[in-house]
């Protein structure tokens, strides 16, 4: 009857992260929360016109939540908002960008235990997309993927050649320097030879600096720690594309998962005139 299931429902903050249209009106979403980790929810009618939880069901929006747990799926009760990011939707790279986090975060956010750091540092850098200029996207999008590759204790070692241990430096004063990144290696390598072009990818000293300042909390800037600068904005641009796809390609082996969004996001960021993503010679 009705009491019982009254007796039967939790409270939690969570951002939406994916929803999926069900039925007629009703609206399925699935949510990152502090307190119980990944939960998905039916939201009733959501999808009606005016309806009192549409908005709060949109993507990206944090909620205070009530939910009534159900045999197969529990159902959304009430949400009352606490913040959203409406300046993720009004721009299609920051929109991609935030989309591709999102997809991260749900290959490594666990159900039924708190998730209070992921949920923390998934906010604060969706924070930082939204205000951030357009030149700065594809730079925000990058850190971001590092740091929750850090947080999920999955991110590549780049400090130390992973066969040796020896720490790597890169070396700016030769131009043909390489040193392999190994996605199955999990980082980079300084004995193995791009013997699997699609998992081995040769990189240069640039790519690897950054790659080496990508755990700081703040964004790093290439020209505080590259040699003969100032890069010009297209080169920076095309150095932060080419460790994006790096990341990409680790972040996708190592879940076992194609990011969609990551699709969009070369879509987005292609332009005639944009340096060429892995560029040849630095």
């Amino acid at each position: 009857g009705k009491n019982s299931d009254m007796s039967r429902t939790y409270k939690a903050t969570g951002i939406n992260l994916k929803a999926i249209p069900m039925g007629e009106a009703d609206r399925l979403i699935t949510i990152l929360t502090r307190e119980h980790g990944l939960v998905r929810v039916m939201a009733v009618g959501a999808r009606k016109q005016n309806a009192r939880l549409g908005g709060r069901s949109d993507l990206f929006v944090v909620n205070d939540l009530l939910i009534a747990k159900g045999r197969s799926l529990d159902k959304l009760i009430q949400a009352e908002t606490l913040a959203s990011y409406p300046g993720l939707g009004q721009d299609l790279k920051k929109l991609t960008a935030s989309q591709y986090l999102a997809e991260l975060s749900l290959c490594q956010a666990m159900s039924e235990q708190p998730q209070e750091e992921l949920f923390i540092l998934l906010n604060q850098h969706l924070n930082r997309l939204e205000r951030s200029p357009d030149t700065l996207v594809m730079a925000h999008l990058t850190h971001a993927v590092f740091q929750l590759l850090v947080l999920g204790g999955v991110a590549p070692q780049v400090q130390q050649c992973c066969v040796t241990r020896r720490p790597l430096t890169p070396n700016f004063a030769d131009a043909h320097w390489r040193i392999v990144f190994s996605i199955p290696a999990g980082g980079v390598v300084v004995t193995a030879q791009a013997e699997r072009p699609t998992l081995d990818l040769p990189i240069t000293a640039t790519q690897l600096a950054l790659l080496q300042h990508l755990a700081q909390a703040a964004l790093p800037d290439p020209n505080s720690f590259i040699p003969h600068l100032p890069l010009d904005s297209s080169k920076v641009e095309g150095l932060w594309r080419g460790t994006e796809q790096i990341l990409r390609l680790y972040a996708q082996y190592h879940f076992d998962r194609i990011i969609r969004s990551a699709t969009l996001i070369d879509a987005c960021f292609a332009s005639p005139n944009q340096a060429p993503a892995l560029p040849a010679n630095d």
